[in-house]
């Protein structure tokens, strides 16, 4: 029986310690993805840029070709290029091209599909549509549960004319899967969260999540403050 209290100590200190590690893991384990994938990117670049400068700067491309550094250079290559990517797209002239590179993609059927369909939802996803709300509730799985749904665009039943959302609920923790539903916009529950606080929601389980929801369909009027606790 001596030994009882500190298997409990032990057991709770286990708990906390668990708990304490598994948001730092899935933090880490995104970041890593993330660094994998962006160094995955850089990385060809990077080594036909150190074949480049192999004769003008052999102690440059020596460093590029160093292994405890070509990883970190190779995402600072990605970034830099997403950050010129996006610069040259706001150009004129860049705009000119893409739009020229799009009506190319136009002609490659399968190409065509996911490239369209890629941009069109997040174009879909970064701006709300006329006269409704971007993040809403809906009810899923079930009439009396609420999931929050992202609206991407709105439409209307051919035979009788009623508005219809289409709505893309995310899974947690990965929003990038997901459901898509068809909604009339009646059934729609709408929200004053913003795009951020709802990933936010989704991603960490809903612990993360503003203190108040329209769970019971009636949301608070446009400017008003929720009320306090």
């Amino acid at each position: 029986m001596s030994n009882f209290p500190l298997f409990v100590h032990l057991r709770r200190y286990f708990i906390a310690g668990v708990l304490t590690a598994i948001p730092l893991w899935v933090t880490w384990w995104v970041l890593s993805f993330v660094f994998r994938q962006l160094s995955a990117l850089g990385l060809p670049w990077l080594q036909a840029l150190a074949t480049r400068l192999q004769e003008q700067a052999p102690l440059v491309a020596m460093v590029l070709r160093d292994e405890r550094l070509q990883s970190a250079l190779a995402v600072l290559l990605s970034l830099a290029a997403f950050c010129l990517l996006g610069w040259f797209a706001t150009r004129v002239i860049g705009q000119r091209l893409m739009n020229l590179g799009e009506r190319l993609i136009e002609r490659l059927p399968l190409v065509q599909t996911v490239y369209g369909g890629t941009k069109k939802m997040l174009s879909a996803l970064s701006e709300p549509p006329t006269g409704v709300r971007r993040v809403v509730l809906i009810d899923f799985p079930a009439a009396h549960m609420r999931t929050v749904g992202l609206v991407t665009r709105t439409l209307r039943d051919r035979a009788t004319g009623q508005e219809l959302a289409a709505v893309y609920v995310p899974t947690t923790p990965n929003p990038t899967s997901g459901y898509l539903e068809i909604v009339p916009l009646e059934r729609l529950i709408s929200t004053n969260w913003t795009m951020d606080e709802a990933m936010a929601f989704i991603i960490s389980g809903g612990t993360m999540a503003p203190d108040h929801v329209p769970f019971s369909g009636k949301p608070l009027p446009e400017g008003e403050p929720a009320p306090q606790r």
